[in-house]
Formats: C-alpha cells, structure tokens, sequence
C-alpha cells in the first residue's frame, strides 16, 4: 500500500469515529454536559475560561445557532455539541495528513501524533487541548510544505494563529515553537505578501504563548490547577497512551544506539506487538481486572501527549530543514525505511481506532441506563443508590457534572436529578455553574 493510500485511509478512519461519537453524543462526558446545559440555560457562549475562549467560540457555535432556530431536542443538540467537538480537530488532522502525503517521512510523524496523541486522549473531547493539539499540527504540516500557493497557504496560517491566540495552556510551548517554524518557512519567500502574512501568523503563535503564560501565573495556586499538576505523571495509567507509547520508546532507543537496526526487521515486530496489544486492550480485564481502558485517564494524559506532539513536530521540522543530522535521521530518510514507517504507524492507528470504538459503544448503553432511570423517577436520585462502581459505570461517572447530564438525558428535565453525596470541595466544579441542578425549561430529549 503507497503512503498516499495509507494517509486517505487514516483519515476515512477519523471521520468515520467522529461521526459514530457523534452519534453517540460523547461530547458529553463529564465536563461536556454542563457545558452543554450552560449553553442551552443562558442562550450564549459559556466561555467562562478566556484563556480558551476562541476554540469554545468555534466549537459552542453550532449548539447556539440550532438553539436559536428553535431546537429544543437535547439529543439533536447533544449530537451538535459532539459533532462540532470532533469535527474540528478531524478537520485539522485531515488537512495534515494531507500536506505531507507525498513525503513519508512527515507522513510517518502526523501518523504518529494521530495514534499516540490524539486518539488517545480524545474520549475528553470537551477539553480544548484536542483541538489545540490538532490545530499545531496542521500548521506545522502547512509550514514546512508551503508551495506555489504561498499566499494562501500564509493566510491559513495567520487564521489557525489567531485560532490559537486562545486555545490551551501548551501553547506556552507549542506556540514559539510553530512561530519560529513559520518564520524560517515563509521568509524565504519572494512574495511580499506571503512574508506579511506569515510574520502576522508567527506573532499570532508567540501571542498565544503569552496568553499562555500570564494563565499559568494567574492560576497558579488555584486548586483545580494544583491537582492538575499533581496527576501529571500519572498519563501511565491511560493503557490507550502508555501502550504505544513504550513501543516508540523502543524505538527510538533501538534506533538512536544502532541506527542500522530501523532497517531490519527489529521495528516492524516491536510495533505488531504494540498494535496487537492496543487492539486487544479493552478486553485485558477479563484476565487482570485492574487493566481497564479508563476515560478519565485521557485527561490525565493530556499533558504527556502535549509534551510527546512537541517532539514529533521537532523531528518533522529537523528532517526538512536540516541535513547535518545524525544517522539515525538519515536511515529513517531512506525510502523503503520511510515506507515501512508509515505502513506500521497506518496499522497503529487502525489499533488505536479499536478501543476508541469500544469505549463509545459502552458510553452509549451508559447514557441509555441514566435516561431510563431519570425518566422513571421524581425528585433526587442519590447516586450512591446506583451501581456507580460496577462495570462499566465506573468508567464514566463523574458526581459534579450528574445533575447537568440528568437533565439533558430526560425526556422532562427537572423532573429528577441524580445527585451525589458529596459537599463539593474536595471535588469542586472548575467553574462554579457547573454542578448546579439545570431546568432546560421547554426541552427534552426526544429520541
């Protein structure tokens, strides 16, 4: 199979599990729901956190407008939340996947940061890094293949730029990052405009790093953010992360000691074993019980995946603008090795696909067991009277955001809430609205 083939099927793959997520209204898990109610209670932006408000803008829009036309069926609108969650970084992945089809090697590192990056920290679509995330990647992909279209390929930049103006707290570091990968692309230009234009889009990326930093110092000792900080280290429990992620560290170790062994068949039974594993990772419970596919986990791992994107677009930088480099970079250019890269990586993705599709069937049957129950009673529902810690609920309960997604499942929302018992402060909402009992007054859930 070409590299070509390989980028077309990769990004068959991302649409058809953006649409089955749509389906599924996964935008609603955990934080996605009182999101959601915030939108619908107050009919404008919940963009509360301007730190991130441009991809809360793009991505809350969609809701919004159906709002105002009139829609009042919370699964249609839950459908639109998930779509716009998901087609956005998609898109962006898409048109990466795109710019570097013809060069294996940048083909090979988008792939990469698709199946170690994204897929595995994507079932917390709410979070704004997953756009982020994607948003660099494809600007770093446009960067360093600006072609004829300079101007226009500029101009898309200046707009993913100002996109991540206000996006996500890694820009502190992905931002100067991009910005200076622009700057080395587009000042070689002889157009004018184009040179403009790509100044205008790094300052956008370097004003994203500062909207970044003066973030991180004004929420320092915020208590959510100290419990951030505090899990960091813990994206090893996300199997989806830490399994592929130990087959490229094998890798890269192999390779940096011996780079002739990337030229052997040593890579390609590292990663089948790797895209094995993933595959079969949501059933590795049936003989460990602890070995779970847990979705909390994805947000855990976020910070891991933003650090691991950093070296990925590193090494798609390097391997364009530098010759010089070590042998390792030169055998990784040869074109069978570049080749066989991609094809590993296309299969890794497709392994990556498999739990992804698993955690959403049963975030599905989840979602219909709350509605039955909500619908079935009146007044307050203690959580803890539900079998929360049996499997899968386990997975996707969350006792702050219960009420939120109470009220969006429910045929009559305000008819019951499932409420835990729980003072909310050893588990505080990130933003006070969040966690309070929504009356969605007129709406419903008609499916």
């Amino acid at each position: 199979m070409s590299p070509v083939a390989v980028a077309r099927g990769v990004a068959v793959i991302l649409w058809a599990l953006a649409l089955h997520n749509t389906l599924a209204c996964r935008g609603l898990f955990w934080d996605g729901s009182s999101f959601l109610v915030n939108l619908l209670e107050h009919g404008h932006f919940h963009d509360f956190y301007a730190a991130r408000a441009h991809v809360d803008w793009v991505t809350q829009a969609p809701v919004l407008l159906l709002a105002r036309l009139g829609v009042r069926d919370t699964e249609l609108l839950a459908m639109a939340q998930s779509a716009a969650l998901f087609a956005l970084p998609t898109a962006f992945y898409h048109l990466a996947l795109a710019r570097v089809r013809r060069d294996p090697v940048l083909l090979a590192a988008v792939l990469a940061i698709i199946a170690v990056v994204f897929l595995p920290t994507s079932f917390f679509i709410i979070g704004e890094y997953n756009v982020a995330f994607a948003c660099i990647t494809a600007a770093m992909a446009v960067a360093l293949t600006i072609g004829e279209s300079s101007r226009r390929d500029a101009a898309l930049l200046l707009a993913f730029g100002l996109l991540c103006l206000r996006s996500y707290e890694a820009m502190i570091y992905l931002g100067p990052l991009v910005a200076s990968a622009i700057l080395w692309s587009t000042r070689r230009s002889g157009d004018r405009l184009t040179r403009l234009l790509g100044a205008l889009a790094t300052l956008a990326f370097i004003g994203a790093a500062v909207v970044s930093a003066v973030t991180i110092v004004d929420y320092w000792d915020h208590p959510h953010f100290m419990k951030v900080r505090s899990t960091s280290v813990d994206f090893w429990q996300n199997m989806q992360f830490s399994i592929p992620l130990a087959g490229f560290l094998i890798c890269a170790i192999a390779g940096l000691r011996r780079p002739a062994w990337l030229e052997g068949r040593g890579p390609l039974v590292v990663m089948g074993v790797i895209a094995l594993l993933l595959t079969l990772s949501p059933w590795w419970r049936l003989v460990h019980g602890p070995s779970i596919l847990y979705p909390p986990s994805h947000y855990v791992a976020r910070q891991a995946a933003g650090v691991l994107l950093a070296a990925f677009l590193v090494g798609m930088w390097l391997q364009v603008a530098r010759r010089d480099l070590p042998q390792v970079f030169a055998v990784v250019r040869q074109p069978e090795v570049a080749r066989r890269m991609v094809l590993l990586l296309g299969a890794l993705t497709v392994a990556g696909a498999v739990p992804d599709i698993v955690l959403t069937r049963l975030w599905s049957g989840y979602v219909e067991r709350l509605r039955v129950v909500v619908d079935g009673s009146k007044g307050m529902v203690r959580a803890e009277t539900l079998p929360l810690h049996d499997w899968p609920n386990k997975l996707f309960f969350q006792d702050w955001s219960y009420p939120a997604l109470s009220a969006v499942v429910s045929r009559s929302p305000g008819q019951s809430y499932v409420v835990s018992d729980q003072d909310y402060l050893s588990n505080p909402p990130f933003e006070p609205a969040c966690g309070l009992l929504p009356k969605l007054k007129g709406y419903g859930w008609r499916g």
